[in-house]
């Protein structure tokens, strides 16, 4: 969490303070969040008497070391199976709820994965695909390792295992 000064350009005011907040392994968008929220209240509560008083510190930003991301597009969230396990935990953390989160299909209908668990971050490239059995729901994903899928929606509802593999009509369905 920054508290820095305005400016014209975006992010490019001074910077009065800063708090870092740990991200964990398996944090999602909300995790992330809720702790640089907290993480911000706390920067202006230690700054705001110095703010007040005109003295607060004034940390030119680097901007070089930086870099702007000009918005995010639903093709952002669009997983690609091929993809090392490790990388797609990533992208789905990264794109969960409050985002709209990571897409997909699942026997050719619209699917979000919302939450996922890094069973084997890598391994030996392989066709991706999703097995349904025993009340779990497991990616063995293309360029290696396996993700617990522990969060799906197929066709906007939220679905456990045996309910996405009734739907689907298969223990192993093709993901798209």
């Amino acid at each position: 969490a920054t508290l820095h000064y305005m400016a014209a350009k975006p992010d490019a005011g001074d910077m009065v303070a800063q708090t870092a907040v740990p991200i964990l392994p398996d944090d999602t968008a909300r995790e992330v969040l809720d702790k640089v929220t907290v993480a911000a209240e706390l920067t202006l509560d230690r700054a705001l008497p110095a703010l007040m008083a005109g003295t607060a510190p004034r940390v030119p930003l680097d901007l070089a070391v930086g870099s702007y991301f000009g918005g995010r597009t639903p093709e952002d969230g669009r997983i690609d199976w091929s993809r090392p396990a490790a990388q797609i935990h990533n992208l789905v953390r990264a794109v969960a709820p409050p985002y709209p989160g990571a897409t997909t299909s699942v026997a050719g209908r619209p699917a979000r994965v919302l939450r996922t668990r890094v069973l084997e971050p890598s391994g030996e490239p392989r066709p991706p695909r999703l097995l349904l059995a025993d009340g779990r729901c497991v990616v063995e994903c293309g360029g290696g390792g396996r993700l617990l899928v522990l969060a799906l929606e197929v066709d906007g509802a939220a679905v456990t295992a045996d309910e996405a593999a009734r739907r689907c009509g298969s223990a192993t369905p093709a993901l798209g």
